[in-house]
């Protein structure tokens, strides 16, 4: 499940929310079009925070600022959000200008608070750059950072003017990276979007947008169907934390997948069929499907109980007989007994 992409073809999906609606762009050179979209806001200055060689800047037709960044959890913090507002005002930003992230789905969130926040809300553009952002954190509007607490913490809603994500920028990831971004895509299946398996690459990620458009239009603030994004997340963010975030976002969502499925089977939500399928489907992406060796259970659940959605006891989006939905206060021994069934991998995780 590796290699660039073959289709030239160029997807465009709206994401409808009135007066804010705005374009995500999905295939090869979609990058090129940022020049016309910051002059189509009127911007007289950008500031690009890049993750990537200088080579795959790209042009703004603007006077620009190149802040570097570097993807990953570390640098996902409030103090780096700081750091960027103090040079944004060093720069002489104003809330006409722009700001443009060009990186993975952690830029794309640090960028993105930093933008919402500096004058109370610049204009940001994403150009995300991994597949995991491309088919999920560079729209919605979502932005966050990290506390020791918890991932996520700290955040803001700040929809962006407009989204490229060109799929030239994938043929300089490395083999993991292409299997993580594969973790948001498999959870597809299972919040409406189809199976997207037999799709080429540029498809499946622009249907993922397309479902993932059509529940942020409708539910923008997270207080309903919303939570459907949510699918494999629960135990997803535990892992990442439990680990030191040396599983990535996308393989701990595709544990937590898995588990979701188990565990809608030990609520009799799903058959053995449909949970046996949670599995066929992230195990035909190459992503993982049990939890690593020297993961303690009793800590993932401590973890859980941290979940923004855990409003009541421990929630998690599980599938059922009329589709994915929020289940709260599933009891922990059933928790804690499918934590302790699932397989454990001696999981890499350097």
């Amino acid at each position: 499940m590796t290699g660039p992409p073959a289709s030239t073809a160029l997807h465009v999906i709206e994401v409808p929310l009135g007066e804010r609606t705005y374009s995500v762009h999905v295939g090869p050179g979609a990058r090129t079009a940022l020049p016309g979209a910051v002059a189509a806001l009127g911007a007289r200055r950008a500031v690009v925070v890049s993750a990537r060689p200088e080579e795959w800047t790209p042009a703004t037709g603007v006077e620009t600022l190149v802040l570097p960044a570097r993807d990953g959890e570390s640098g996902k913090t409030l103090a780096t959000v700081g750091e960027l507002c103090s040079r944004f005002a060093r720069f002489g930003l104003t809330r006409d200008d722009v700001v443009v992230s060009v990186g993975g789905g952690t830029t794309t969130d640090t960028v993105g608070l930093a933008a919402a926040l500096f004058h109370r809300g610049v204009p940001v553009i994403h150009l995300p750059t991994t597949l995991l952002a491309q088919v999920d954190a560079s729209i919605g509007g979502k932005t966050a950072v990290n506390l020791p607490e918890g991932k996520n913490l700290v955040g803001a809603y700040w929809q962006p003017r407009a989204v490229y994500c060109d799929t030239d920028y994938l043929s300089t990831l490395p083999r993991r990276e292409w299997t993580n971004g594969y973790g948001e895509i498999a959870r597809c299946l299972f919040i409406g979007a189809g199976d997207l398996r037999g799709l080429p690459l540029p498809e499946q990620i622009a249907a993922s947008l397309a479902r993932k458009a059509e529940i942020v239009a409708a539910d923008e603030r997270d207080t309903g169907l919303r939570h459907l994004l949510n699918y494999g997340h629960t135990l997803g963010h535990a892992l990442e934390r439990a680990s030191g975030y040396r599983l990535r976002h996308g393989e701990g969502v595709a544990i937590g997948t898995v588990f979701a499925g188990r565990l809608a089977g030990a609520l009799g939500r799903i058959d053995e069929r449909r949970v046996a399928e949670h599995l066929q489907v992230v195990d035909h992406y190459g992503l993982p499907t049990g939890i690593p060796d020297g993961l303690d259970t009793a800590e993932l659940i401590a973890l859980m109980r941290l979940d923004k959605k855990a409003l009541r006891g421990l929630s998690f989006v599980l599938d059922g007989p009329d589709g994915a939905e929020l289940v709260s206060d599933v009891a922990e021994p059933v928790v804690a007994a499918t934590l302790a069934a699932m397989p454990r991998l001696g999981y890499d995780l350097a």
